[in-house]
């Protein structure tokens, strides 16, 4: 029997999500060119490399990340709602290819809005983010805000970068070929930064009372 005063975990711990998450998000980008068969012009190209391995990472990382973001309910009903979105956009841009390197589309621009979207809405939690971490005064909740204004601020010029890119009839890609792939890696990096940064498990970003452990 348990005792009533014994401790509860929670079923789903949102800190080992974000810790999760945030690994996933980092590596992706690097782990879809580490073994694509040539270069990539972008991480959504790797759907269609002739390799085995980088095209299963893409797809297996995103409906990862859509799991996890379909988990978590944030602090209230808008963080709820919007990780819900977040998540289906991850599962649109997994599941609708990009027509990158010529290639055909399923369903024209699903993917670069399904992208447009779960992009926006990390930034938004970076914000989101920022805002609870400012309201502490201590320097950890200090440092922690200003790296979630960073990686907001970084996702939003990686998405701009791209924008621009194609106002400008793929000029920025066409004299730098992998010109998209490092834009949505630094957002992924940017994303992932973050959400290891609000697990509240790395060291020297968290208060020993504050600090969490995924063990």
């Amino acid at each position: 029997m348990i005792m009533a005063t014994e401790k509860q975990r929670a079923e789903i711990d949102n800190h080992t999500m974000k810790f999760i998450v945030g690994i996933i998000a980092i590596s992706l980008a690097y782990l879809t060119e580490k073994f694509a068969a040539k270069p990539l012009t972008s991480i959504s190209a790797s759907y269609w490399d002739e390799g085995l391995w980088s095209g299963n990472i893409f797809v297996g990382f995103l409906f990862a990340i859509s799991a996890f973001l379909l988990s978590y309910n944030g602090n209230d009903k808008w963080e709820k709602w919007m990780s819900k979105v977040a998540a289906l956009a991850a599962i649109c841009v997994a599941m609708f290819p990009c027509g990158c390197d010529s290639h055909p589309q399923i369903i024209p621009m699903v993917h670069y809005i399904a992208a447009a979207v779960m992009f926006s809405i990390l930034a938004v939690f970076c914000y989101f983010f920022f805002l609870r971490a400012w309201k502490k005064t201590w320097i950890q909740a200090r440092t922690r805000a200003t790296l979630y204004g960073a990686c907001g601020i970084a996702i939003i010029l990686a998405m701009a970068s791209m924008v621009v890119n194609h106002l400008m009839d793929d000029a920025l890609s066409s004299s730098f070929p992998q010109f998209t792939f490092y834009a949505e890696a630094t957002g992924l990096v940017a994303f992932g930064i973050a959400w290891l940064t609000a697990s509240r498990i790395l060291p020297y970003l968290t208060r020993s009372d504050e600090k969490l452990s995924i063990l």
